[in-house]
């Protein structure tokens, strides 16, 4: 399998795991606090992971501390902020409006991999881009203008866009990760210092907004969403960033969509409508066009 097929499909493996997320938190919407989710998310990321890396992650102490600066930012961004911002956006938007904000998470790193890496955005790309955002928009408005003119948005969209933004340049910070750092340590080192980050903030929610009841509803979900929303899905998608580029990389979470629709119809008995159907189609033609080379 050449690099180019698998980073491929560690990306869409990455996506699909997060739209089995999104599956998951339309059912507990209210249930789990956001900063405690976050927190017990990234604290089970970080107890699954450490049998496996804290030995390695000791040993390149020295690499570590002088690479701080960089892992700190790393963490803060992609394991402290994001989630969070996206739980505490689900509180005053619709899922409509989050997956409306969402598509512009691959717009952001391609600009960001213009402005920082020089990356070149051919023609071909602009078109295949274009074609997926009008699949997207297709999807989120069941064909219908009259729909997305009349989107409301709330202080939770503002949060969701400043949310992918840092998602995106997250993104961009794994794909200058120093060689000396090792995958294993480089992912262990950034769940811990995001979870010891999100920790006062956690204690000040606990103390002072709500508690995280341990239930079997919390406990399933938050097992779910450390192991595989968060330990797996960001190695894949970090192991696809090293393989085949940012920008490749990025365009494959507009499947995001796709995914999250079928997984509703299987799952929670969603029907899918002949728009999604469309949308779906055009899609996947946008990022046919896109990755022509």
């Amino acid at each position: 399998m050449s690099n180019q097929t698998k980073g491929a499909f560690f990306a869409l493996l990455a996506t699909l795991l997060w739209s089995v997320n999104m599956v998951i938190a339309s059912g507990i919407k209210g249930h789990i606090p956001p900063i405690g989710l976050a927190f017990w998310r990234w604290t089970i990321a970080c107890i699954v992971l450490a049998p496996f890396a804290i030995k390695s992650t000791v040993e390149s102490f020295t690499i570590i501390k002088k690479h701080i600066l960089y892992l700190m930012g790393t963490a803060v961004l992609g394991i402290t902020i994001f989630n969070t911002l996206i739980y505490f956006a689900g509180k005053t938007t619709s899922a409509v409006n989050l997956s409306l904000i969402a598509i512009s998470i691959p717009l952001f790193i391609v600009v960001l991999s213009r402005i920082i890496f020089k990356e070149k955005v051919s023609t071909i790309k602009i078109v295949g881009i274009v074609t997926i955002i009008t699949g997207v928009l297709v999807l989120i408005t069941k064909g219908s203008l009259e729909a997305l003119l009349h989107i409301n948005f709330t202080i939770g969209d503002l949060l969701m866009l400043v949310a992918c933004f840092f998602f995106a340049y997250y993104t961009i910070l794994v794909r200058q990760k120093p060689d000396e750092l090792t995958a294993k340590v480089f992912l262990f080192s950034v769940f811990v210092i995001g979870t010891i980050f999100l920790l006062p903030f956690y204690i000040w929610e606990h103390l002072f907004y709500k508690k995280v009841i341990f239930d079997t509803k919390t406990v399933l979900a938050t097992t779910y969403v450390g192991i595989f929303a968060s330990l797996v899905s960001y190695y894949l998608w970090n192991e696809a960033i090293r393989l085949i580029g940012t920008s490749k990389t990025a365009l494959i979470y507009y499947l995001i969509p796709v995914f999250s629709g079928i997984l509703a119809y299987f799952f929670l008995g969603q029907a899918i409508v002949i728009t999604q159907i469309i949308s779906m189609g055009i899609i996947i033609t946008g990022l046919l066009i896109t990755n022509r080379k």
